[in-house]
């Protein structure tokens, strides 16, 4: 894919405006770290900010009149009605496997019952390039570092593995999409049959939001 989607890049600013607010309080907590924290942590790649309230991000740098506009652009001015507490911080509502050479787009509704779900397969077509597109809503305060996960088996051995970040989010009323990068599904006469797929979407304190499974058939044709 060349460049970056609307919402991918809307998802990489906002997360690298949240990095930044909480710059200072990640300084702070480095003061009191153990060497042996610190040696840990070189060997990661990305290190989940400090919690912060949409209200606090809005707070911070009023003086920065070119920060408060950016801050304005990404997070709105207006705060959101007070969510349903028994309502999840984050929905997922939906997941979609777009093809081109698809009679139509394939979907499933994860607001439904997901053990009904696990018994339905869906039938793809072997060797053709898709993407998956996540739908998800985001009720209360931003989330940080979402990431999509699947693991995809076949008669109970693991044939593949997919990890996508997905990035930072504040809430709106409107859902948020994330379209996945394109992948392909095996072809051949061995690459047929059932394949079971376990998905997740998790953000970066390990709250998992969604767990669910699906099947699909892979076959020589999409009508089969």
């Amino acid at each position: 894919m060349l460049g970056l989607d609307v919402c991918e890049f809307g998802g990489q600013v906002l997360e690298l405006l949240w990095l930044t607010m909480c710059y200072r309080g990640l300084l702070a907590d480095k003061k009191d770290q153990r060497i042996e924290d610190e040696e840990d942590e070189r060997h990661l790649n990305y290190v989940a900010p400090l919690q912060k309230s949409l209200e606090e991000i809005r707070q911070l740098d009023k003086d920065d009149q070119s920060l408060v506009k950016y801050k304005r652009a990404l997070l709105g001015t207006e705060t959101m009605p007070a969510a349903d507490p028994a309502v999840a911080r984050v929905q997922v509502t939906r997941l979609t496997l777009l093809c081109d050479e698809a009679p139509e787009p394939i979907s499933m509704d994860l607001t439904e019952d997901l053990s009904a779900l696990k018994e339905k397969t869906l039938s793809l077509k072997e060797g053709v390039t898709y993407r998956l597109k996540i739908h998800f809503k985001v009720n209360r305060e931003i989330v940080a570092g979402l990431r999509y996960h699947h693991v995809t088996s076949r008669k109970g051995i693991t044939v593949d593995k997919v990890s996508h970040m997905v990035g930072s989010y504040c809430p709106k009323e409107e859902e948020h999409e994330f379209l996945c990068p394109a992948d392909q599904v095996p072809g051949g006469v061995m690459s047929r049959g059932r394949y079971t797929v376990k998905s997740r979407l998790t953000d970066d304190d390990k709250n998992t939001f969604l767990d669910w499974e699906w099947n699909f058939e892979l076959n020589k044709d999409w009508s089969e």
